[in-house]
């Protein structure tokens, strides 16, 4: 596996794939890991957790370089993750043994409750666009709930995925209760299928995951789905237009556009659709686009050179459908996989920037009649990740809210992840929660006992 720096083209690290014995040897020891890691107490496991928050702390500037090189975050940006994984592992630590306390339950018997056991290895095939966080959002829970985990990370990450690996041994935490699995995307099925493996979860895209439940439901095992978005961000005639558009050009570029619940459409009511777009665009145009590891950047490059070839095909058909392309739309000349954000508008059902998920910095702006049309529009796509719902009236946004077909709507601000609340998509974008109490209790054993 080769690491290229996105910002140039070039690679700057090798490492050597496991072979199929190495792969067999590391999931043997975790299934063996796990029979001593699950026995361990509650306040063990938080103990190694808080240990870890710290090393990361510790080597922030290291993890961050690193995130900004194989994948082209703009560095701020990777600082702020590693912040995070910190904060979800001090989160899990502290909560945990509340989460995972048996729960009385009323019954016939003299005493019945209910247990949240572990279940054993769960597989994480993880992407590369946030190869810090998406790893820790999942391994963070499923390991304070006494869970080994095996990482399949993606290929153009290899360096991050070895470095979790690293900081979770030096940590303390037991030989093969984490463990990284350096294989390519197709040998996934065949970790599924070892015997140690009792459960997967996957953050990637909507065929990644349509291939991996149908081999995981073929044995009978647990998953959780992270796909793809098509986030809404809807701007209601009561809201301020202006204010709305310089969060929404936030929401659109952060991470290099390159995230699944990063606002993509956006759905503005006839009244304030001028002022936004005015707004939106000349703040798009004024982004600086340039190398990831330079403080005062934007916008970085694209992951990959096929990612951005992607986006730009999607801006084409869309023009050719009869969108207009107001600012941006066009890779950036020199070496690297830059690309100028892109803003459309007169956008509509049926043109690639509204039907599929645009994974870069490309803005969709659509026009609706009012409040109806504007929900209507948002609920009119295949994704059901996240949304973002602006008005000027919170108490009319909760109840538009319970009309919004997504796993998650924020009223006023952008859709975010968050160790507190749960985080997961219906309809396309997956099934099953990650983070918080739900989070947590999604890969144990939900075990009644009943006692006479």
């Amino acid at each position: 596996m080769r690491s290229i720096n996105p910002a140039d083209g070039r690679p700057f690290a090798e490492y050597a794939n496991h072979d199929s014995a190495e792969v067999v040897r590391r999931l043997d020891a975790a299934g063996l890991a796990f029979d001593a890691w699950h026995r361990s107490t509650l306040e063990d496991r938080g103990a190694r957790l808080r240990a870890v928050a710290a090393r990361l702390r510790a080597e922030r500037s290291l993890f961050a370089r690193l995130m900004s090189l194989e994948m082209g975050k703009p560095i701020v940006q990777s600082e702020a993750e590693v912040d995070k994984c910190a904060w979800v592992c001090e989160h899990c630590a502290e909560h945990g043994a509340a989460d995972l306390a048996p729960l009385p339950a009323a019954s016939d018997a003299t005493r019945s409750f209910v247990r949240f056991d572990p279940l054993g290895v769960v597989l994480a095939v993880m992407p590369w666009n946030f190869p810090l966080w998406q790893v820790f959002r999942c391994a963070a829970p499923a390991l304070m709930a006494g869970n080994a985990v095996a990482l399949k990370h993606a290929s153009n990450v290899p360096g991050c995925a070895l470095a979790i690996e690293r900081v979770w041994l030096e940590s303390g935490l037991p030989p093969g209760v984490f463990t990284t699995l350096l294989v390519p995307a197709a040998e996934v099925a065949g970790l599924i299928d070892h015997p140690a493996v009792r459960a997967v979860s996957l953050t990637g895209s909507e065929s990644a995951g349509i291939g991996v439940a149908a081999h995981a439901g073929a044995a009978l095992k647990k998953t959780v789905l992270e796909l793809g978005g098509s986030d809404a961000f809807i701007v209601l005639a009561d809201a301020d237009p202006v204010a709305a558009a310089r969060a929404a050009v936030a929401a659109r570029v952060i991470n290099n556009g390159q995230s699944c619940i990063a606002a993509k459409r956006f759905i503005v009511e006839e009244a304030v659709a001028n002022a936004f777009e005015a707004e939106f665009t000349r703040r798009t145009a004024e982004l600086r686009v340039g190398d990831p590891l330079d403080r005062a950047t934007d916008v970085g490059p694209l992951a990959r050179a096929d990612l951005r070839d992607e986006l730009h095909d999607q801006v084409a058909r869309s023009v050719a459908a009869g969108a207009r392309l107001v600012t941006g739309g066009t890779p950036l000349p020199g070496p690297g996989f830059f690309y100028r954000p892109a803003v459309l508008t007169g956008v509509r059902p049926g043109m690639a920037a509204f039907d599929e998920e645009t994974f870069g910095p490309l803005a969709a702006l659509i026009r609706a009649r009012d409040p109806d049309d504007a929900l209507a529009l948002a609920n009119a796509s295949r994704f059901g990740l996240g949304a973002s719902l602006w008005c000027g009236d919170p108490g009319r946004a909760e109840a538009l809210a319970a009309r919004i077909e997504a796993g998650a709507v924020f009223v006023n601000g952008p859709v975010k992840s968050d160790p507190r609340l749960p985080f997961g998509g219906i309809k396309r974008s997956g099934y099953g929660r990650e983070l918080s109490t739900f989070g947590i209790r999604e890969f144990v054993n939900i075990k009644t006992v009943w006692v006479k």
